[in-house]
């Protein structure tokens, strides 16, 4: 099935008589009839749900969609998409372990690398994803376990050269994680060009609506976790009974262990509740990601030609450095959010937001309403101005994530907010 079919019918198919809409399982608990069926659960001998914190028909019919989605073996839905890379990372790395990862990414997840993962004793390396394969790749290091990035980087905008840097990693025997949220796979499917890991905040286009957080994280089941390198999926689990996850699992080996032991331990799961918000909106997501891009690039083409705009990030616009990165990954659109810095800096940004009517003022991102923000003032409040470079944020940098409306209501808007900047 193509994407369109794969959003309304992957994961879910009702038999003779049943809800032809995934039904709410809203239960914790499931019944079984022996103690010996149990025990096979437990020790991972059959499939079955028994505790909603490892597994529910709601959440994994949702699992089941995205991975078709994105062409993957096996996914995992998490609280929210902060959750998905915590346990991303931590599936692969453990104290005393290193990850490189690119500078440009959403500040949330910079501060998770720079400050909490230092914490767990998991040293992160930033890199700028420009800079030439030799000047990445010196930040690899012997106990270096993953590469990571993001397809559109938030809010810089920069588009991530997936198949360089997976190749990168790949020669040195790593995964790349690749954080997809702003393109969906509507607009772009990572693991076509290399990519290993997948994760996504649900909460942004995948829900699309502002009403439910979540993320995931999706398994391609390409990568050989036989090398040496990843002894965590090659020895004996004592938790299990000394189950080995390549063995057992084969090439869903990663998403397994994910949940059975990240997911176990840590509890950070998705509702059946959630779970059915989030369905809601993959059912209409390719709809939406059409009219979020086409309406982003009549607003990014006006900002770019208005007198008071001083630069203008998206990569579809003529003269973007990362044009033709996006014409080879994101053929159909760069989503609908744009980064812009106004004449005046940070003050013309702020009388600009300020002055605003229907569009909102909101620390959120990617939904059916046009929303607007100051990244160094929210977001990335926590990143020095050292750092905000490094992210290409700039202080004055206002990020707008264009929504359904009217495209000429969005203009009548943006146009008597400039006028007031």
């Amino acid at each position: 099935m193509k994407t369109e079919s794969l959003c309304l019918h992957a994961g879910y198919t009702p038999k003779n008589g049943e809800p032809r809409v995934v039904p709410i399982v809203q239960s914790t608990t499931f019944t079984y009839d022996s103690t010996a069926d149990v025990a096979k659960l437990f020790d991972l001998e059959t499939s079955g749900f028994f505790y909603t914190r490892l597994g529910n028909p709601t959440v994994d019919a949702v699992e089941q969609k995205i991975a078709a989605l994105e062409g993957g073996v096996g996914a995992l839905c998490t609280s929210s998409g902060q959750a998905a890379n915590l346990i991303a990372i931590l599936n692969l790395a453990r104290s005393g372990d290193h990850v490189v990862s690119m500078a440009s990414i959403y500040g949330g997840t910079f501060n998770l690398f720079a400050v909490t993962l230092k914490k767990m004793g998991i040293d992160v390396t930033f890199v700028d994803q420009r800079a030439d394969d030799a000047e990445i790749e010196k930040a690899i290091r012997p106990n270096t376990k993953a590469v990571f990035g993001e397809t559109l980087t938030n809010p810089s905008m920069d588009v991530l050269d997936i198949e360089r840097i997976a190749a990168l990693a790949h020669r040195h025997g790593l995964p790349l994680i690749v954080d997809n949220t702003f393109a969906t796979p509507v607009l772009c499917r990572p693991f076509d060009f290399g990519a290993d890991i997948v994760v996504h905040s649900t909460t942004k286009y995948m829900d699309g609506h502002a009403l439910q957080m979540g993320g995931i994280i999706v398994d391609s089941g390409k990568f050989d976790w036989t090398s040496g390198r990843f002894p965590e999926f090659t020895e004996p689990d004592a938790s299990y009974h000394g189950l080995i996850y390549t063995q057992a699992f084969g090439k869903a080996a990663f998403i397994v262990k994910a949940r059975v032991q990240l997911m176990r331990d840590l509890g950070c799961c998705q509702t059946p509740q959630g779970a059915f918000y989030i369905n809601q909106g993959l059912e209409t997501l390719p709809l939406r990601m059409e009219r979020h891009c086409r309406n982003a690039e009549v607003v990014a083409t006006f900002l770019a030609g208005h007198d008071k705009v001083e630069s203008v990030c998206y990569p579809w616009l003529p003269g973007s450095h990362d044009k033709a990165l996006a014409e080879k990954y994101l053929p159909k659109g760069c989503s609908g959010v744009i980064s812009f810095s106004l004449k005046g800096g940070r003050e013309a940004g702020a009388r600009f937001i300020d002055s605003l009517k229907m569009v909102s003022l909101q620390v959120h991102v990617a939904d059916i309403r046009t929303c607007v923000l100051h990244p160094a003032s929210s977001t990335h409040r926590q990143l020095s101005d050292e750092q905000l470079t490094e992210a290409g944020i700039t202080p004055g940098m206002v990020r707008l994530s264009v929504g359904l409306e009217n495209i000429d209501d969005l203009l009548e808007d943006l146009s008597q907010a400039l006028a007031q900047a």
